[in-house]
């Protein structure tokens, strides 16, 4: 499921992977030399990949899924788009997902991202650990948020509509140590449109103090994270 990893069911084709490996925690890595990259990040779809998700991230140099894929076609599917990362969510279950990581870090140039399906579970310090960015989703609630330097960047979900939430993914364009996100609402007929919430943010030296926290999360106020 992330490359070149193969469990449960396998693409007819076979395309580009990049680089992975495990460390000792288990955590699945990958690593992209580019400086500049566009990344396609999408979670919650629980069983559910809408033809506007795949239009929305057509064009991603990867892809993200921060977990509760529902069904491992999404996964070829979405690998069909480009090297895809998948990390593992509470209602991935079976054979298929047994392979798939709790959290996985992905590396573009000079910045590290980490990503987890759920918040509550991140145990380590981002901003200590040298990691530019935190995805993450289970919440069906997009947002983006900025802690200690550090961008927190939850793509809602892109599944079928929960409550009253909006049907979401999002993007992010990599620039040097710069990373643009924005918040993309899926609309009928593929189209997309980005939400308020898009914003620019630039990873900070490491020895610099950044203690700002801003949130930018379409209008709604965003609890539990």
């Amino acid at each position: 499921m992330n490359p070149p990893l193969e469990s449960g069911g396998k693409s007819k084709r076979t395309r580009p992977h990049l680089p992975i490996a495990r460390d000792a925690a288990g955590e699945a890595y990958g690593a992209m030399r580019r400086r500049e990259a566009l990344l396609g990040i999408i979670s919650d779809t629980h069983g559910l990949l809408r033809a506007e998700a795949i239009g929305a991230l057509r064009g991603s140099d990867i892809i993200i899924h921060a977990g509760d894929v529902g069904e491992p076609e999404i996964i070829d599917r979405l690998r069909d788009l480009a090297p895809t990362y998948v990390v593992r969510g509470n209602v991935d279950r079976g054979k298929w997902a047994a392979d798939l990581p709790r959290s996985a870090i992905v590396e573009i140039g000079k910045l590290r991202l980490f990503v987890l399906h759920q918040i509550a579970e991140l145990t380590l310090d981002p901003a200590a650990a040298g990691h530019a960015a935190v995805v993450f989703g289970h919440s069906h609630v997009p947002s983006v948020e900025t802690r200690d330097g550090v961008l927190f960047l939850n793509p809602g979900s892109a599944g079928p509509r929960r409550l009253k939430f909006p049907v979401t993914l999002a993007r992010a364009h990599v620039s040097g140590r710069r990373i643009i996100p924005e918040i993309v609402q899926l609309q009928a007929g593929w189209s997309a449109e980005t939400l308020s919430g898009s914003m620019s943010h630039r990873i900070p030296p490491r020895n610099g103090s950044h203690a700002r926290s801003r949130r930018h999360s379409l209008g709604m106020r965003h609890r539990g994270i």
